[in-house]
């Protein structure tokens, strides 16, 4: 819980093509499951 309220999870990074870090997480798991 800290470290989610500790960095914003909404903000946009430019090392991951401007999604949130929410977002890229996402996308990852989609990548290693094929779709």
């Amino acid at each position: 819980d800290y470290i989610e309220m500790f960095y914003n999870p909404k903000r946009k990074h430019a090392r991951n093509g401007m999604l949130s870090p929410v977002e890229f997480e996402r996308q990852q798991k989609w990548k290693q499951q094929g779709v």
